[in-house]
């Protein structure tokens, strides 16, 4: 199947044949479905903190002396940010004026009826200026096309090709800030250690490595100055190694035009392997584009304090129990029904059915193994209907149910009981999560080990007007995640903002005054 020139691609790719074979067998096998029971709710999985819980929690957080490191996904492109512009440019060369009538120009509409409210207006203004356009002038006649051409295309603004790492997202009277600068000062607040450090790992891409050097270059001294910290920051592109191997439609492997082997980005479950480099006892992880502007931001930093200090608590409790338990000569079986009661109460990992209570050296090799894994807490918001991922109870390979976040593509909705299981949903996933990589020696968690690999995806792409198959990993939240313990705690709507489309800016949340 494969040839001279194929095993040299792999060994340049840092690929095995064993990997790629497993992924072909992936293609041809599928990836069984996940088997949800019921979805995790307020006092069913989701734990809901009162005012006296988040300040107790953040003194907990406050006397944390250990290491702790801001975690970004940041290589995500904003081309779907600007994807009603890019629809309304195509429609407009094709059908001219006569597209302002389709209902679809809503969003478009939106866009240019409240252009000056955004914060790159004044930047887009003189780039049109640049082209001897003018703003004002171009609004009132209803003719956009250069105003789109101006903020998307590669001799503009370029927006449409950036990352949104490296958008601006919010107007302030002596700055505009990107995306990214609102994480380094979101992180300065809630991130910074006993020596005022704040060590921030971004995931970026190799293509725009050079351009988020020079936005740190330019921001760093002042961001310093401004907040009295010193900024550590990391930038991490995601590995070759971590692509998957596309197949054709019958599961043999894609070839390009040229002969040679088509691999695809496995998505963010890859970014497991970016996770796993970072050696620091507290990692907070979040999206790139879920920032607010400054007079919101205290409740954000207040529920991210709040998250680690319920984190700090449940791993003082497991690793006291790991303790207890080695230090035990004899089995306790007193203290083993203990900790079993702890793992189904407080981490929600109900035991397979048959584990038996009397075999006193199985029951204790159980709890260790649930006991000594990575421990995430992660925040959940209401449901309003946002597309993606939500919490779920859910039945493990190993026969444990225990929490995951579960996306509606890792399911069998054609099972009317599943589908009906995942309407009920009452929380959506933010990806809000505070995660403690260090077991209780202080010796870092091989976070790979803890990954259900079958917990895949397989999607219809195409490639040179052909049809194949691609292969997303396990996704970072969900499968690459799988067998961590997992906590979940209702938090604001208010500290979920994302920007997936552009009119998101224009929302009341994202304005500066």
């Amino acid at each position: 199947m494969f040839t001279e020139s194929d095993l040299k691609q792999l060994a340049e790719q840092g690929t095995t044949i064993d990997m790629v074979n497993e992924q072909i067998e992936n293609f041809r096998k599928g990836f069984p479905y996940m088997q949800i029971t019921e979805p995790a709710t307020i006092g069913n999985g989701i734990i809901k903190l009162d005012c006296d819980d988040l300040d107790d929690l953040i003194d907990l957080y406050k006397e944390f002396d250990g290491d702790r490191v801001k975690f970004v996904p940041a290589s995500g492109a904003a081309t779907r940010m600007f994807k009603h512009l890019f629809e309304f440019q195509q429609d407009f060369s094709t059908k001219g004026e006569d597209c302002l009538k389709d209902k679809s120009f809503g969003s478009a509409s939106n866009f240019f009826n409240s252009i000056k409210k955004l914060p790159f207006y004044a930047k887009l203004y003189d780039e049109l200026w640049s082209t001897g356009y003018k703003m004002d002038e171009l609004i009132e006649r209803k003719y956009y096309p250069p105003i789109i051409e101006a903020l998307l295309a590669k001799d503009g603004l370029n927006y449409g090709n950036l990352p949104k790492g490296l958008i601006p997202f919010h107007r302030y009277e002596d700055a505009v800030r990107t995306a990214l600068e609102e994480q380094l000062v979101e992180g300065a607040q809630h991130c910074k250690d006993s020596e005022k450090n704040i060590f921030i790992y971004l995931t970026v891409s190799g293509e725009h490595r050079v351009a988020f050097e020079k936005l740190i270059d330019r921001v760093k001294e002042a961001f310093e100055e401004r907040y009295e910290v010193k900024l550590n920051i990391h930038l991490s592109e995601q590995k070759p190694s971590t692509d998957t191997i596309a197949v054709e439609m019958d599961n043999n492997p894609f070839r390009n035009l040229d002969g040679s082997l088509l691999f695809r980005p496995g998505g963010h479950g890859a970014l497991i392997e970016n996770l796993n480099e970072i050696d620091a006892e507290l990692i907070f992880i979040k999206n790139i584009d879920n920032v607010v502007p400054d007079r919101l931001k205290p409740h954000t930093v207040r529920y991210k304090k709040a998250l680690a200090g319920l984190l700090l608590s449940y791993t003082g409790i497991i690793f006291d129990y790991i303790d207890k338990v080695y230090k035990s000569t004899d089995c306790d079986l007193e203290l083993l029904l203990e900790i079993l009661d702890f793992t189904k109460s407080e981490l929600c990992v109900l035991p397979p059915n048959g584990l038996n209570l009397k075999d006193y050296k199985g029951l204790r090799e159980y709890l260790l193994d649930v006991l000594n894994r990575p421990i995430r807490v992660c925040g959940m918001v209401k449901n309003q209907g946002e597309p993606g991922g939500g919490p779920f109870w859910a039945i493990n390979s190993d026969g444990t149910t225990s929490l995951q976040i579960v996306e509606s593509s890792q399911i069998n909705l054609n099972d009317s009981e599943i589908k009906k299981v995942f309407n009920e949903s009452t929380h959506f996933n933010p990806v809000d999560l505070v995660c403690y990589v260090k077991d209780y020696n202080g010796d870092k968690f091989d976070l790979l080990k803890f990954r259900d690999p079958q917990t895949g995806f397989i999607s219809i792409k195409s490639k040179d007007g052909r049809d194949l198959k691609a292969q997303e990993l396990p996704g970072l939240w969900n499968g690459a995640m799988s067998n961590w313990n997992t906590i979940f705690v209702e938090v604001p709507l208010l500290t979920f903002n994302p920007v997936k489309s552009v009119n998101d800016l224009l929302r009341e949340e994202h304005q500066t005054e």
